[in-house]
């Protein structure tokens, strides 16, 4: 159990890790998480790229984020971040999973898939979120109200041409994800299941190259969504829409 929250700082006390943090929706939602006083454990691929999140972090809290260089293709390094927030910290509040791949090759027809690519798309996409599942779930049952959330993508639910391995990876995981929230129905913990809808990341610029970046709705935006589904005072529903939250709150 951890004190009351000041009002400033709702999630002080709160041990909250981001998986693919150095960069769009993850780096945001870890600054944001820092500035509402959690503690920051920030995981990716690129430790230069992690560098930056925490000197941003220390700016606007002042104190350092927690940085783990690690590939989600490896399920060792996966197990070892669970062995190692267990030792630091003895448990995790909330679990924000940003973390996927388009691939190298970017949208391709199924049949051009190049066998390695689409192993690295499925280790990262589907199997990787398996194995932090698998790690973390204890140190989730070890908070008072552990609070889960998963970036989705609505090809997931509505594939369509050339998104095939995307599409089928990242629906795989929004299965295991829904089917995990199910099995622990009974503990502490909630997982919510975030639709980002169109954001300006990297990898909708890798999808979209034409697309004006301008016209698209910065990641910063959805932080405030964020914050809401993983605070320890309510219960977040298992499906968001970030747009239609948006379009509720402009209303």
């Amino acid at each position: 159990m951890t004190d009351a929250p000041s009002p400033d700082l709702p999630l002080s006390g709160r041990i909250a890790l981001v998986t693919g943090a150095s960069r769009g929706i993850g780096y945001e939602a870890a600054l944001a998480l820092a500035k509402a006083g959690a503690q920051v454990v920030a995981a990716a691929r690129t430790q230069g790229a992690l560098e930056e999140l925490d000197d941003a972090v220390l700016a606007a809290s002042g104190r350092h984020a927690t940085l783990v260089p690690f590939d989600i293709v490896d399920g060792g390094g996966i197990d070892r971040l669970g062995g190692a927030i267990h030792e630091r910290f003895g448990r995790l509040d909330i679990w924000v999973h940003t973390a996927a791949t388009l691939g190298a090759a970017g949208l391709t027809p199924v049949s051009h898939a190049e066998p390695r690519g689409f192993a690295k798309i499925e280790r990262t996409n589907f199997t990787g979120v398996y194995r932090l599942i698998r790690s973390l779930e204890a140190l989730l049952r070890r908070s008072d109200a552990g609070r889960v959330v998963h970036l989705t993508t609505s090809v997931a639910r509505a594939p369509k041409a050339f998104w095939g391995a995307y599409a089928a990876t990242k629906a795989g995981a929004e299965a295991l994800m829904a089917a995990w929230a199910d099995e622990i129905e009974n503990t502490p913990i909630r997982v919510a299941i975030l639709d980002p809808g169109r954001l300006r990341t990297q990898m909708r610029a890798q999808a979209y190259p034409g697309e004006d970046p301008a016209e698209v709705t910065p990641p910063s935006e959805i932080a405030p969504l964020i914050l809401d589904l993983v605070r320890p005072d309510a219960v977040p529903p298992l499906r968001v829409s970030f747009p239609e939250w948006r379009e509720r709150r402009q209303a």
